[in-house]
């Protein structure tokens, strides 16, 4: 369990901070800056709940708690070293329910003929605003995945490609399943 008694430390004064790991890294390095989007997707996705229906709020703070489960296996690089302790990481179940998730939201709502621009209720401009956070997120993953010493599970980046998905058909639900959906016209304003 984690226990925070104290909110600033100094530690970072000089541009470093802590793995899980007990590893320091720059603050700028590409595995922080992964599990600092992840974070940045989370506080998207928050704003989102304050508008959201109930049932989509619920779907919406498993995401969350999620989310923290992502951010934890992203700061625990796996080692040859004993931790002390199990790391936790992103499991299939957790990639799984997301696409039951998708495929529960989506049946109710007609296929597209154009692309969608966000908008068309708070709700779905928060989803889309979490949605292209968490889009940033994956490239980040994507690319700290090419550095062969950075290891990162594949649940890992499968969950922040559903998620993206899901939260681009939960912006479509939370817009009366698309009937308020506004649609991109190519062209329209030359």
């Amino acid at each position: 369990m984690v226990k925070l008694n104290r909110i600033y430390t100094r530690t970072g004064d000089k541009g470093t901070t802590g793995l899980a790991n007990g590893e320091r890294r720059s603050k700028a390095d590409l595995r922080v800056e992964a599990y600092g989007t992840v974070d940045e997707t989370n506080a998207c996705v928050g704003l989102a709940r304050l508008h959201a229906e109930p049932a989509l709020d619920a779907m919406l703070a498993r995401v969350q708690n999620d989310l923290f489960d992502l951010g934890a296996d992203l700061a625990t690089p796996p080692s040859e070293e004993p931790l002390g302790y199990e790391p936790l990481r992103v499991v299939a179940a957790q990639v799984q329910r997301l696409e039951a998730e998708i495929d529960a939201l989506n049946a109710h709502i007609p296929p597209l003929k154009s692309f969608v621009l966000p908008g068309g209720s708070p709700a779905s401009a928060a989803l889309h605003l979490a949605r292209t956070v968490c889009r940033r997120a994956e490239r980040l993953v994507v690319a700290l995945s090419a550095n062969e010493s950075e290891a990162i599970s594949p649940e890992a980046l499968q969950y922040l490609n559903r998620l993206s998905d899901f939260l681009f058909v939960a912006g479509r639900a939370a817009n009366r399943d698309g009937a308020d959906d506004v649609l991109w016209v190519p062209g329209q304003n030359r």
